[in-house]
């Protein structure tokens, strides 16, 4: 016997049997794109296989990646992707990846960048009319005239696979300079070169700029993720320029920056700080017998100036070396954001760019501050808990006296007195010190005759003196252990 069923009841699974129906016809009809987008199968891999790299995200707008063998200033000009004109002070949620996009490393060497260069034009900064500015071929891209974009820059050597690219803003303006490169935190842990950076990049006009800067807010993002001022290997980066592509880790990504990005530009101010709990008296550092460097010097106002030709491996001294004058702008301590360390590095720089006839903004300043071409440390003579009795830029005299370390144990109490009469440009804030500790940074001013004359940095093809001046690449053994006392850059 077969059970009836009531209308009603009947009437019920007839409209959910339609609503069914028509649900599964919507989802074959597209109506929910997000749920019919095609998705390629996986590969099948062996994964004991190994590979060579990563497979690169797709670069966004289609633009294809470069070639790792082509130059940037390559003879045959071969066509690159034009970077996307944007409004760098403007917030972004994350960079996409047309800023991030992989890239293989130019490690070529110098000789074989000679051979690629075109015949290098001199462009001076004197005033009058000047033709339109050319694109900059740089990091796989073209930035055309009158641009602000974000690029990327990642060493070649890498872990796992993965990159780290670390963001390079480019104002490209609309008339021709010279290009000036502003790199920050060569040092992981100097927040104040890196807020400096970003200032002064995110405040240009590419439409009413002559020339190109270059910003790297931060070099060594190993050490600026882990706070640490070196590299994740220990080593200090700053000891490894112009780098060695078969070296240690520190050694190759000194070399793919200096070949990537340095190489690319006329001059350079490298932005630092205090190391190991010391702050700095805003000052430049530059060698004083250069005539461009010299030039740098007295385009950032009333900003002391001290004479050093850089340690061996600084970035400063291998590009100076390699015909880039470079100066490094030293401000406050590390760790901290000081605002009026920051605030003069901004104007300082804002005020070269003005005298380099890159801007037409002019900033006034006070009186020049002194030169002082000879400096030495003052160093603690017993251990204990050091108290300052002088401020930072103080003018001080021999016998002074300059501050006390005070045993906490035993409460013998030591004085530290000048030796020297001079000004403090650097001195190490309040803290438990070792013997020997370098704890105040005298400088000695220099006689005029010692400063060599100014000449004007120009703009022209810097890969050109740099292939015809670069010696080999001389950098500490992979077994090398970082100076336990950074004293300058």
């Amino acid at each position: 016997m077969i059970p009836r069923r009531s209308p009603r009841r009947f009437q019920r699974l007839l409209g959910l049997a339609l609503l069914v129906t028509a649900t599964q016809a919507q989802g074959l009809n597209g109506a929910d794109p997000a749920q019919n987008t095609m998705v390629s199968p996986a590969e099948n891999l062996h994964l004991d296989q190994p590979v060579i790299s990563l497979s690169a995200p797709s670069v966004a707008n289609g633009d294809t990646p470069r070639s790792p063998d082509a130059s940037p200033n390559s003879s045959t000009q071969a066509p690159l992707p034009q970077a996307e004109n944007l409004q760098l002070d403007q917030p972004i949620a994350e960079l996409e990846p047309a800023h991030t996009a992989k890239r293989e490393a130019r490690a070529q060497p110098v000789r074989e960048i000679a051979s690629n260069l075109e015949t290098p034009t001199a462009v001076t900064l004197s005033p009058g009319p000047r033709e339109d500015a050319k694109p900059l071929r740089l990091l796989g891209a073209e930035v055309p005239p009158a641009t602000a974009t974000r690029l990327a820059w990642s060493p070649s050597q890498h872990f796992e696979g993965v990159y780290s690219p670390t963001p390079v803003l480019v104002v490209n303006g609309a008339k021709p300079g010279p290009v000036l490169c502003l790199t920050a935190a060569v040092h992981g842990d100097e927040l104040n070169s890196i807020e400096t950076v970003r200032r002064v990049l995110y405040d240009l006009d590419a439409e009413h700029l002559n020339g190109t800067v270059v910003g790297v807010p931060i070099v060594n993002l190993q050490g600026f993720h882990r706070g640490s001022r070196y590299l994740t290997d220990r080593r200090d980066l700053n000891r490894y320029f112009p780098g060695d592509p078969h070296g240690s880790s520190a050694a190759r990504i000194a070399h793919s920056f200096f070949h990537e990005v340095i190489s690319h530009c006329n001059a350079v101010v490298d932005l630092h700080t205090g190391s190991f709990y010391r702050t700095n008296l805003p000052q430049l550092r530059g060698d004083l017998s250069n005539p461009k460097v010299v030039k740098l010097t007295q385009g950032f106002g009333a900003t002391v100036v001290l004479h050093s030709t850089g340690a061996k491996g600084t970035l400063r001294r291998a590009a100076v070396e390699a015909g880039i004058p470079t100066v490094t702008l030293e401000a406050g301590a590390p760790m901290v954001l000081d605002e009026l360390s920051v605030s003069h590095s901004v104007k300082g720089i804002r005020t070269l760019l003005h005298q380099l006839g890159m801007v037409s903004k002019f900033r006034l300043w006070g009186d020049p501050e002194p030169v002082y071409y000879n400096s030495t440390w003052q160093r603690a003579t017993t251990g204990g808990i050091i108290f300052s009795a002088v401020q930072l830029g103080a003018f001080i005299g021999r016998g002074d006296l300059l501050g006390t370390v005070t045993n906490p144990i035993t409460n013998v109490r030591s004085e530290i007195r000048s030796e020297h009469n001079g000004r403090i440009l650097g001195m190490a804030q309040n803290q438990v010190v070792q013997p020997g500790f370098a704890a105040y940074h005298i400088g000695i001013q220099t006689p005029g005759e010692q400063i060599s004359q100014p000449q004007e940095v120009v703009a022209e093809t810097p890969a050109a003196e740099q292939a015809q001046a670069l010696k080999p690449p001389r950098t500490p053994s992979a077994d090398t252990v970082p100076e336990p006392l950074n004293e300058e850059d």
